[in-house]
């Protein structure tokens, strides 16, 4: 870190240290505006060039009451003049807006890390709610950190005042001023955060003055006050040429789905019922009807599988898009799908389980519901997201895969994924493959229609209602092999059941091979999936830079496995599969490949630190 002296703009200096990366977390009671604070400070520092990648935490309670901890909304920014892939292990500066957003985030911010605290916060009342015997600003408990205790409450009210707001909404205003704050702390733009306030507060410019000056007063006291006497930059990264916008997961997947149904020329169609954190994607879609989107909020989750069943009859580019609870519901739907054998897309953005479990919280828990989770022998192809950005392209190959070879697909994203946000760039429309569906229009060479005649990759034809002479039956009961006719000979299930199980198989011949990152053989290869790939990644990339032989192999397509697979796990004397479950993957290759995989598993809602999974690689290399 290099330290310089620069003049403000008022005329004093202070010193300027530069970094090469930082993490921010905001965090406060659930109606204190953390998540606006947090989104505002990192489309910000988009702008400035940095690399980012944010992790938003929400309470559980819809209604907590105000101030206790159960009721604590959160929301951490990395960003860096380099490549990252995570929100942060650790904090370098904490905003606190009341005690129990300290207490339930003070373990995160480092040693000698920067603490800004809304001290008019921290009465009697607020200190109890939070559990505090005594003071924590008063009893020295704070000292290792660079502590600024400021009256945010007080100098917002008097910075507003003056808009004819009443006290309520005055405070509202209070997020801005610990904006304004870290701004400056950072050497952050106030201009993009201005123009939000001018597009969204427009209609109310009472309001959009004192937020305005809410911001400016919090930036101001930073630059004033002499007790904060270091200011931060960080330098814009060195990203590939492009256009690039901050997305978030579900966005990017919303994104994805509208692209893959243009580039297919389908319409798309979304049936879906309303779950953390999963409904983002139903709210995107239903803005877009400009592209065609329909989208069907039903009445539960069956009602929206069997709708998606519908639409993919039709002829549409048919989705549904739940968490682990309502994937269960749709369970029986999907049997239905796959026996019918009608290409769509099924999305699981997974979150904390069983039942309602952690309805804010990220987890991986899901792959064995997507993998063996419905009655009798029911397949699909399942895949599964890396990144934020990453749900833009995994819906799309998706989609590719569903259609050739005529099958309902799993996707699976999970919350960290869902909220979490990184750079996207802009990929143009040439840069996208184009999927060319043929519907059969005619008899495909025999006297009558066989709806279950198959090609070389065992797909069956995609016949839409209505065309003549292409009259078929379609429906849950077991099909005869060619004419679609219901049957229940012995043989002839057995046939289907293996012709379905086989043509899932065969997906394995038109998916990339496994790459690596590292040597291709070696003492450990850390094998993840999903959202943590970020973490894993980094961790392997630090063990790298230290001198030890360790490879990073990160599955997306997970059913089936690719085919080169079994051979990069024999090329490794051990393999570490990091998951947010309590073993997964791991029992899958296992039992796939009788390889001796080491599980290493956390169910806490959180992800992984890049820390945590360091020591982890390092003490199995010790060995």
């Amino acid at each position: 870190m290099a330290t310089i002296t620069a003049p403000s703009p008022n005329g004093t200096a202070k010193p300027v240290a530069q970094l090469e990366d930082a993490t921010v977390r905001f965090c406060g009671d659930s109606g204190d505006g953390m998540q606006l604070a947090g989104t505002q400070f990192t489309n910000t520092s988009a702008l400035a060039g940095n690399d980012v990648a944010t992790f938003p935490d929400f309470p559980a309670e819809i209604r907590a009451p105000r101030g206790t901890k159960a009721g604590v909304s959160g929301f951490q920014v990395h960003f860096s003049s380099n490549d990252i892939y995570t929100p942060g292990d650790t904090v370098d500066a904490l905003v606190a807006m009341n005690p129990a957003a300290l207490v339930t985030n003070l373990g995160d911010l480092r040693e000698g890390g920067v603490l800004l605290i809304n001290k008019d916060a921290f009465d009697k009342k607020g200190l109890e709610q939070a559990g505090y015997k005594t003071n924590p600003l008063e009893d020295g408990s704070l000292n290792k950190y660079k502590m600024h205790a400021v009256e945010m409450t007080k100098l917002n009210r008097l910075a507003v005042e003056g808009f004819g707001l009443s006290q309520k909404e005055a405070d509202l205003c209070r997020n801005f001023f610990a904006m304004g704050l870290v701004f400056w702390l950072y050497d952050r733009s106030l201009e993009p955060t201005m123009r939000f306030i001018a597009q969204k507060f427009g209609k109310r410019p009472e309001v959009a003055q004192a937020n305005t000056a809410s911001l400016k007063a919090g930036y101001n006291y930073g630059e004033t006050v002499e007790a904060m006497s270091t200011q931060y930059q960080v330098a814009p990264a060195k990203l590939p040429a492009g256009k690039y916008r901050n997305i978030m997961g579900n966005t990017a997947l919303a994104y994805g789905l509208i692209a893959a149904a243009r580039l297919s020329n389908k319409r798309l169609f979304l049936g879906a019922y309303p779950i953390t954190p999963a409904s983002d994607i139903l709210h995107e879609l239903s803005t877009h009807k400009n592209f065609d989107v329909l989208t069907f909020q039903a009445e539960d989750e069956i009602a929206a599988m069997t709708a998606t069943v519908g639409a993919a009859f039709a002829g549409e580019m048919a989705v549904t898009a739940s968490s682990g609870p309502g994937i269960a519901l749709k369970a029986e739907a999907m049997g239905l799908a796959v026996m019918t054998e009608l290409p769509m897309l099924v999305i699981n953005v997974q979150r904390g389980g069983p039942s309602t479990g952690l309805p804010t919280k990220t987890e991986q828990a899901d792959l064995t519901q997507a993998m063996f989770g419905r009655n009798g022998e029911c397949p699909m192809p399942v895949l599964a997201a890396r990144s934020p950005a990453d749900c833009f392209y995994i819906v799309q190959e998706a989609w590719r895969i569903a259609v050739r070879y005529m099958t309902p697909v799993i996707v699976l994203t999970d919350g960290y994924l869902a909220n979490g946000s990184e750079p996207w760039k802009i990929p143009s429309s040439a840069e996208l493959p184009r999927l060319e569906i043929v519907h059969p229009v005619e008899p495909n060479g025999a006297e009558a229609f066989l709806p279950y005649a198959r090609d070389e990759r065992l797909a069956r034809p995609w016949a839409t209602p209505g065309t003549p002479q292409l009259m078929h039956r379609i429906g849950g009961l077991e099909k005869q092999d060619g004419t679609g006719n219901v049957s229940y000979d012995p043989l002839n299930h057995e046939h289907m059941v293996r012709t379905r199980a086989k043509k899932v198989a065969l997906v394995a011949d038109d998916i990339p091979l496994q790459t690596l990152d590292g040597p291709e053989q070696g003492d450990l290869v850390v094998v993840s999936w999903g959202g943590t790939y970020g973490a894993c990644a980094t961790a392997v990339h630090k063990v790298q830079r230290s001198g030890k032989n360790v490879s990073h192999c990160h599955l997306r397509h997970l059913n089936p496995l690719p085919r080169n697979l079994g051979q990069i796990l024999k090329n490794f004397k051990r393999a570490l599969v990091p998951e947010l479950n309590l073993g997964q993957l791991r029992m899958i290759l296992r039992s796939e490949y009788l390889v001796d995989a080491i599980g290493y598993n956390k169910v806490q809602g959180k992800p992984f630190s890049v820390a945590e999974l360091v020591e982890k690689i390092e003490t199995l290399l010790n060995k």
